[in-house]
């Protein structure tokens, strides 16, 4: 549901603004009307500064050496090293130092394998050299290119043969004719040695660089608490901003909503404070910020509400709703239990493993609990087919999904029945909303729809089940038909000229008709989802069974098949996963959404309070 608003204008003199804002600040529980971007330059500069701290505190985050071949020394650089004054600057300028020390290493690496075959020889010497009026030539050939005779037409010396490749010089004079069949190849400009030292000073300077990250990275907690710091100034800065001035810019007026079980509280805090202000209940006009309050189960599902979007303050809030419609839907989609059991195994490996998604542990539990039992339902266990299987008992079987109805395979029509009933549970939801957000004298179309829709549905139902008698159920829905059409097409819009109404009741008439079968015939992808989870899943039992038979070495048959076994499970859980929450995602908020008339519209509530500075 959505939590009752109270609203406040408060008037203030400009020189208690601040002491107000901070008063709020410490509160956390008024949201404040915001500007929706920085508005001038002040607050464009702590928006850049906290978006500096949040890259070195990401960057921190992920500084791990302890797989770093140079571990020890990293940790004896990072002791002797002492970062000072601004660290989100000391860890940008140690990456940005870090990354053009890996760019040069690897160029100098590059340069001395190139320079290896050379070998040892002094720059200088050769020049000299070339002084006396002697020029020497490099060349690299391929080993089978080589010519031995060369040796006897020019001055030629080997320096280094691999067996693939044979690197040499000549020495002729500077002046003297020269031709040889081979093109030059650049003269190294240093030698390996020369190369190598400098590949260790730059290894060298790495290490201590990351030594310094290594460091500050004993500082996040300090750093976060900063970045928290400027997140809250800014904050501060924008709900400050967002008062509107008045009376020559002496006083300032400002709008904030908070919890109406808060009254009381704040009442006898904004009195200790002697400022002026009006309480006031919120209405719908004042577009106050959305909280919502729900149970523990229904709570779990707020995510996906904020997902599509909060409702309107006098809208209902369809969580409590959806809630148990997406568990059913993401169930479905999964069908088997054994793939509940990984999903349950999985949410107490969140809780009590990985802090920061410790709080979706609950959801996943819960669709892991909803996907065992549906499973149960649907028959299958890690693609096994349990109504196969001896051991499980009789009675159990005989709450198994199984056989056709009408024809059709159980599970599709049972899928289409959902679809119906998904439908008609928005259809009643469509219709109390509206009465109460706009009285019953404008949704009597609405009613109208619900009545036909949603009392055919159940005329049709007892009439299948044998409960009423033909003639009967014939006059109730002609009476339906009656009382459904006045409603569409005469008074689905009190005051207007009939003939119009009775238009847009027939241009309504259509867009049901298509727009219903269209949702009804979308909660097939249930049954499809899940059929093709199961077959998937089977097929992988059926290629780790082939194997097995196959492999004559009795522990190897067994291993191979578990490899396949888990492989196969785990690649069918994870595209199942996916599948069975996109797509009862989509039958949420277009089937379910559509046809409840749920708009989202609203904003979330977002009270003025000090941040955590988690990045």
């Amino acid at each position: 549901m959505v939590t009752e608003m109270t609203k406040y204008s408060f008037i203030l003199l400009e020189e208690e603004t601040e002491g107000f804002m901070q008063h709020l600040l410490r509160l956390g529980v008024v949201d404040i009307t915001r500007s929706k971007k920085p508005v001038d330059e002040a607050s464009s500069a702590i928006l850049e500064k906290a978006a500096a701290w949040k890259k070195a505190i990401s960057a921190l985050k992920k500084a791990d050496y302890t797989e770093d071949p140079d571990r020890e020394a990293i940790e004896a650089a990072a002791a002797e090293a002492g970062p000072a004054g601004d660290l989100s600057a000391a860890t940008a300028d140690a990456l940005s130092a870090l990354a053009g020390l890996q760019d040069r290493l690897t160029a100098v690496l590059r340069e001395a394998k190139a320079r290896m075959p050379w070998g040892e020889f002094d720059s200088k010497a050769i020049a000299s050299l070339r002084e006396k009026g002697l020029r020497i030539r490099f060349y690299t050939v391929a080993r089978k290119s080589f010519r031995p005779e060369w040796a006897e037409e020019h001055p030629l010396q080997v320096v280094s043969d691999d067996g693939k490749n044979v690197w040499f010089v000549t020495v002729t004079e500077e002046s003297a004719p020269y031709d040889f069949p081979v093109s030059e190849c650049r003269a190294p400009e240093g030698s390996w040695n020369d190369a190598e030292e400098e590949a260790r000073k730059i290894q060298e300077e790495i290490i201590r660089q990351k030594g310094i990250l290594l460091s500050l990275k004993g500082h996040l907690e300090e750093m976060q608490s900063e970045y928290g710091r400027l997140l809250t100034d800014l904050d501060f800065y924008l709900a400050q901003a967002a008062g509107e001035s008045a009376v020559e810019k002496r006083l300032n007026v400002f709008i904030g909503f908070a919890p109406s079980t808060l009254d009381a509280e704040l009442a006898r805090e904004f009195d200790t404070m002697g400022i002026f202000y009006i309480a006031e209940k919120a209405t719908e006009e004042d577009n106050p910020p959305i909280k919502l309050k729900n149970n523990r189960f229904a709570k779990m599902f707020e995510v996906l509400t904020g997902m599509y979007g909060m409702p309107e303050y006098k809208e209902f809030d369809p969580t409590p709703v959806l809630g148990p419609f997406f568990l059913l839907f993401f169930a479905l989609c999964m069908g088997d239990a054994g793939y509940g059991l990984v999903l349950i195994a999985i949410s107490i490996f969140l809780k009590k493993k990985v802090r920061s998604m410790a709080q979706l542990a609950p959801l996943v539990m819960t669709l892991g609990i909803g996907t065992f039992f549906i499973g149960i339902f649907m028959g299958t266990f890690f693609g096994f087919n349990l109504l196969e299987v001896g051991f499980i008992p009789a009675w159990l079987k005989r709450c198994m999904l199984s056989g056709d109805v009408a024809g059709f395979p159980a599970a599709m029509v049972l899928a289409i029945g959902i679809g119906i009933f998904n439908i008609c549970v928005a259809m009643v939801f469509k219709a109390l909303c509206y009465t109460h957000r706009f009285g019953m004298k404008e949704t009597l179309g609405t009613w109208g729809w619900t009545l036909l829709v949603v009392g055919g549905v159940i005329l049709g139902g007892t009439a299948l089940l044998g409960l009423l008698q033909m003639e009967t159920v014939k006059w109730i829905f002609i009476a339906l038909a009656i009382i459904s059409g006045l409603g569409i097409y005469i008074f689905n819009k009190p005051g207007r000229n009939p003939f119009i109404n009775i238009g847009a009741g027939l241009w309504d008439t259509y867009n049901m008709a298509t727009g219903l079968l269209g949702d009804t015939l979308s909660f097939i992808r249930l049954y499809a989802l899940g059929l093709a989870g199961g077959m998937l899943g089977s097929t992988f039992n059926m290629l780790g069974g082939m194997i097995m038979d196959a492999c004559p070495v009795p522990v190897l048959n067994w291993l191979l098949f578990a490899v396949i076994f888990l492989v196969g499970h785990a690649l069918n859980i994870a595209l199942s996963c996916l599948g069975a929450f996109v797509h009862p995602l989509r039958l949420t908020f277009v089937e379910f959404f559509k046809n409840s008339g749920y708009e989202g519209s609203g904003k979330a509530y977002n009270p003025l309070s000090v941040k955590n500075g988690e990045a």
